[in-house]
């Protein structure tokens, strides 16, 4: 197997590839920590990763980052990354299309926040007096902060709550739940969703930006990451499956890949809910954090990418359907792969017993009721991440472990644990970032507030 490098005294050890981990190990090598990471896949990325699509690369399920992911953005500057450059940035501008009804059209307009979101759900076209005096009454209760519920409850019981119509419900809050939560509004925590919008409307105009990405997934952040990672002196290994950890006494001593032995003062295990679960499995000092972790639940996020001629295109690089099996439509033309259409279906659904190629036939047959003057597709490709996130349902918070765990020297980051995000990439570069910080801390040169996280 390949020779690891592991410096003393102070050795950390990082157990995942994917952004959460990748994000700790950009911190810890830029205090000065030698950091070996391993990575069970051939590469880097974990649920936000490329994978080949004809004569493209595509991403494994299409996403999406807003100017609030502050975290993500710092973290490119970071390492070297041209945000300008490498990120199409556009004010909020939706169209939410209908198959059999009227369309929904909000656009931001360039006033400080919040009065930008006010403004454009004032001037929405789509709907009528009823719905914009109802959008405009939550919009302002969270500016006053009055919406926060003592008690999480779900998003549907907020909306019920705030009394906001069944057109307003349909055309904007279930699709923007679906988007940031990938939960269903009946089961989707009021309380995570509201820290979104917060976040995302009542801070500055541009946190609500919309900030679609010029390459891939994997060029965008995990290569430059590693490259980064490895220039500052740590060690990135691929295709390393961590089989087993070695904990003795409450204190972590090392994993074990196969046979194989990698000791380790300070362990951080980035990898998913599942893999966790895993690896933790029988150790009687995490038995706590195993019984949360095992009531977790998930979501599915399919990505249907489309190939047509060049010549296709939208007048938006993303607009909406309100009632059909789409949900999210992107124009991948922003990547330099004009006429490649990216379809996103969130959460469970019928759609989830259809054979791929009934639904790419299906999502084609929509586009065409969408857009009647677009050929025919040349090429489909559907992607099923039947686990892609954790379904952030009422009072999932109180199972979200912390980044510090009771066994000495292990730490957990990513997306599912305690930073008030939904499973996102922001929520994980969050965990990571914390993370480090928090290691930083514990071995002594430096406290938690030298890592900036906005």
């Amino acid at each position: 197997m390949a020779e690891f490098h592991l410096a003393e005294p102070h050795s950390v050890v990082i157990i995942g590839g994917g952004w959460a981990g990748l994000a700790a190990a950009v911190k810890l090598t830029q205090k000065g920590h030698p950091v070996t990471l391993l990575e069970s896949a051939r590469q880097a990325g974990g649920r936000a990763r490329r994978v080949a699509f004809a004569n493209y690369t595509v991403d494994n399920g299409q996403h999406l980052l807003i100017g609030a992911y502050h975290t993500i953005l710092e973290l490119l500057n970071d390492i070297g990354i041209d945000v300008q450059q490498s990120l199409l940035r556009q004010p909020l501008n939706l169209t939410m299309h209908s198959l059999h009804g009227k369309p929904l059209r909000l656009k931001t307009p360039p006033l400080p926040a919040p009065l930008h979101l006010l403004f454009a759900l004032l001037s929405a076209r789509g709907l009528n007096i009823s719905d914009r005096l109802s959008a405009l009454r939550f919009g302002y209760a969270l500016f006053r902060g009055k919406l926060f519920p003592t008690t999480d409850i779900s998003v549907a019981e907020l909306l019920q709550q705030q009394k906001q119509t069944d057109r307003l419900i349909q055309a904007f809050w279930q699709p923007l739940c679906l988007a940031i939560m990938n939960t269903p509004l009946q089961e989707a925590s009021a309380t995570i969703f509201l820290q979104v919008l917060s976040d995302a409307f009542l801070r500055q105009r541009r946190d609500a930006d919309l900030l679609f990405p010029h390459h891939d997934l994997g060029a965008l952040f995990p290569e430059p990451a590693m490259h980064y990672i490895e220039q500052q002196g740590g060690h990135v290994h691929l295709g390393m499956r961590v089989s087993a950890l070695k904990i003795e006494n409450g204190k972590i001593c090392g994993v074990y890949i196969d046979n194989t032995f990698i000791p380790a003062q300070q362990l951080l295990l980035a990898t998913s809910v599942r893999a966790s679960l895993a690896l933790i499995q029988g150790q009687k000092d995490l038995a706590s954090l195993q019984a949360n972790l095992a009531q977790f639940h998930f979501q599915p996020v399919t990505t249907i990418y489309l190939q047509y001629p060049p010549e296709v295109q939208l007048s938006q690089p993303m607009q909406g359907l309100i009632d059909g099996y789409a949900e999210w439509i992107f124009d991948r033309r922003h990547c330099g792969q004009p006429g490649m259409i990216s379809v996103v279906i969130s959460s469970h659904g019928p759609h989830m017993d259809e054979s791929k190629e009934q639904l790419g036939a299906r999502i084609a047959a929509e586009l065409a009721q969408l857009f009647p003057h677009w050929p025919a597709t040349r090429a489909q490709f559907v992607i099923r991440e039947k686990r892609a996130t954790f379904s952030s349902r009422v009072n999932i918070n109180r199972l979200r472990p912390e980044n510090r765990t009771s066994v000495k020297g292990l730490w957990l980051a990513g997306d599912y644990t305690n930073n008030g995000y939904p499973a996102t990439l922001e929520g994980a570069v969050r965990s990571g970032v914390q993370c480090a910080a928090l290691i930083n801390s514990e071995i002594g040169q430096d406290t938690p507030d030298s890592f900036h996280s906005s």
